[in-house]
């Protein structure tokens, strides 16, 4: 069965003006056939050889072949770069002659001309080829990472209840738990993160916090900088409620009172009447 959006080995059964007709078998029907246009004939291609081609439909909605390389096929992912958006989605160039569509409601988040994406390669309901940025099922569990690795990591999908979803190296299937996801991030973000957790099924769990002794000095000048920013006095101290502190600070509660102790011990602020106050020296 000739399969849309994959490579396939298939037999030259006919040859015609414009190109030649592949198939499974010599004896295949007419419906059950391919074109693979002549420009795209091997030289000295001849019936009864075997190419190895890529299944696609063409601007008029029919099947056809071609022997050039896509970027992904189906069920894969690739990071594609966007080369047009329109009134029914973006068009995205995935190195064949027609363009990838990425349809509206298949975007995490808008996406505009020039941008790269995390896309995977899905038939949709019309037997069509399409991509989509909702790539979580797409993505591998067969991480070569242990806890402790670093890895780089695109966000692809933003979630308050679960955190942030993010790919290792575009393929490998990661979250940021909420109760991690501390920062503000983008979808198409690239982060520099660490393994904290990887589970039966193979799924990480991963942090862009360093480990506690590390990220409490990078914590505690964040919190001087902002500090700074009211003037030198912080209208709270470290008793504020957890969403006043992750608004501010991009912290959790906790990471937020480690890095107030910390600028304490150092003798760089005092809290006097329930506010943090930068020491002038």
């Amino acid at each position: 069965m000739i399969e849309i959006g994959k490579k396939q080995k298939l037999i030259v059964v006919k040859t015609v003006d414009f190109g030649v007709y592949l198939a499974e078998n010599k004896n295949a029907g007419q419906e059950e056939r391919v074109l693979l246009p002549g420009k795209q004939i091997p030289e000295g291609t001849k019936e009864g050889d075997t190419l190895e081609v890529f299944i696609y439909k063409d601007s008029r909605d029919r099947l056809i072949a071609t022997t050039k390389e896509p970027l992904l096929q189906v069920g894969q992912t690739a990071v594609l770069k966007v080369l047009q958006v329109t009134r029914i989605g973006a068009f995205l160039d995935w190195g064949l002659e027609k363009d990838l569509l990425l349809p509206y409601h298949e975007q995490t988040s808008r996406v505009r001309e020039g941008q790269e994406c995390l896309v995977a390669l899905y038939v949709d309901k019309s037997s069509r080829l399409c991509a989509t940025m909702k790539v979580y099922h797409y993505l591998s569990t067969r991480t070569p990472y242990v806890v402790g690795d670093s890895v780089k990591g695109r966000v692809y999908e933003i979630s308050d209840r679960f955190g942030v979803f993010v790919a290792v190296d575009d393929k490998y299937s990661a979250l940021i738990p909420a109760r991690e996801a501390n920062g503000k991030y983008r979808p198409g973000e690239i982060l520099d993160l660490r393994v904290s957790e990887v589970k039966e099924d193979g799924k990480m769990n991963v942090t862009d916090r360093q480990k506690a002794y590390l990220q409490i000095n990078e914590d505690a000048e964040s919190v001087l900088s902002v500090i700074e920013e009211f003037a030198g006095v912080l209208p709270f101290d470290d008793k504020a409620s957890p969403d006043v502190i992750k608004r501010e600070f991009g912290l959790s509660k906790n990471a937020f009172k480690r890095a107030v102790g910390h600028l304490l011990k150092e003798g760089k602020i005092e809290i006097r009447d329930r506010r943090i106050y930068k020491k002038e020296y």
